[in-house]
Formats: C-alpha cells, structure tokens, sequence
C-alpha cells in the first residue's frame, strides 16, 4: 500500500447514484484470479480493498444487496446500484456486514490502490502476466506472513468488535425467547 495516497478517497458507480468514500486505506488489497472472481467480474480478475464498513462512507444512494453463491458455500452478499447495476463491494460470510471488499475498479483513482497479493494463481488466465514484487499464491495464504502490523491489529479490534455484536445479538435472542414463554 502506498503511504503517499492522502485519503479520503471517493468512488462510486456509471451513474452516479451511489457514491462513497474510503476513510483510510484498506486492511489490505487482493487480487483474485479464481474462477468465481472471474465469471461474477466477466474480467480475468476481481480486485478488491478488504476495509472495515465503518470507514467507508456512503455519500450517494443505498445499495442494494444481492446474495450470491460463492465457492466457500456460504455465499456473499454484492452491493450494487438499484440504477445502474455496478457492483462497488462485496459482503463475505466470514466477517459480515463488518468488511467490505470494494472494488478498486470502482474508485475515481483507482491506481491508487495496486493489489498487495495476487492469490489463487491456479486458476490465473495463462496469458495475464504478474508483475515482479508483489507476492503471488497458488490459493489463498497466511495473513500473518503477509499483512502489515496495523492491518493485523485493526482485524484483532474488529474481530474483538464482531464478537461483542454477536454475543449481544445472541443475548437478544434469548431475552426475546424468554418473553415469548
């Protein structure tokens, strides 16, 4: 990641409708060549900034939230102009609502935001070159070995925050429970 981008930056979709802006730079920026990046994308990649949905700010209209399969069968859930249909970022089982992968192409610069890691090269279209550099992994990798300092301490505060929700939603549940007795 380029410590030289000011941020915010802002993105959005062809039309307009929905516009955003990241508040800081992501945890980290993938770029993935499995073959469900490229059917959902129609290109031989999708590359996505993985940031907390709290420090992406919805300046435009709200997506709407198409769930889709995905390859973990756990699905995803794709925020996509109710207008033009573009895709800005996507929602993953694993972490929910809490982070969003948006898609760089999306952005009004998007060269600011070049990929940390190209994964699941497996299954890279043969002619796309990869450039020197910038670490390359037949499937997925340990963040650990990968990831900057602050973004493993930011996934801690925010995996330490999804927790806290999850067990007050389940508190929720049960006090409802106990009224419907």
């Amino acid at each position: 990641m380029s410590s030289s981008v000011k941020y915010p930056l802002t993105g959005g979709c062809d039309c307009r409708c929905i516009r955003y802006q990241l508040e800081s730079p992501p945890l980290f920026v993938h770029c993935c060549h499995c073959r469900w990046c490229q059917r959902e994308t129609g290109g031989s990649f999708a590359l996505n900034a993985m940031i907390e949905a709290d420090r992406v700010r919805l300046l435009g209209v709200e997506p709407e939230m198409v769930d889709t399969p995905s390859a973990s069968g756990k699905g995803q859930k794709i925020a996509r102009c109710p207008k033009c249909r573009i895709a800005v970022w996507s929602n993953y089982a694993g972490a929910g609502p809490s982070v969003r992968f948006v898609r760089v192409g999306t952005l009004d610069e998007p060269d600011h935001l070049p990929p940390d890691i190209h994964i699941f090269t497996a299954s890279k279209q043969p002619w796309v070159v990869l450039p020197p550099g910038t670490p390359a992994v037949l499937e997925y990798y340990d963040r650990k070995q990968y990831w900057p300092a602050e973004s493993l301490a930011r996934r801690e505060a925010l995996l330490t925050k999804i927790a806290a929700q999850g067990t007050h939603a389940q508190n929720t549940v049960e006090r409802n429970r106990d009224l419907q007795r």
